[in-house]
């Protein structure tokens, strides 16, 4: 399956198992921008509007995107 995905010209960006006998190598600093990139969108998931997407108009849509996003940064640095 590495290998496949190595042909194609992706990187691993996951650990591998530590019960692999044949580890591979994995670029540490890109797996921990993924990994605060995906907890991000989780916090993200807290505004439901955002993943249902109601909005008719992308403007209305992107006006939450941007709201959801000054909330959590409010949220994140209030005390």
């Amino acid at each position: 399956m590495l290998e496949k995905a190595l042909k194609k010209g992706f990187l691993p960006v996951v650990p591998p198992r530590s019960n692999l006998k044949v580890p591979w190598e994995y670029d540490k600093n890109m797996y921990k921008q993924r990994n605060e990139t995906e907890r991000y969108f989780l916090r993200l998931k807290r505004f439901w509007k955002i993943f249902t997407c109601y909005d008719k108009l992308d403007v209305l849509f992107c006006g939450f995107v941007h709201f959801a996003i000054i909330m959590d940064a409010i949220s994140v640095n209030s005390p």
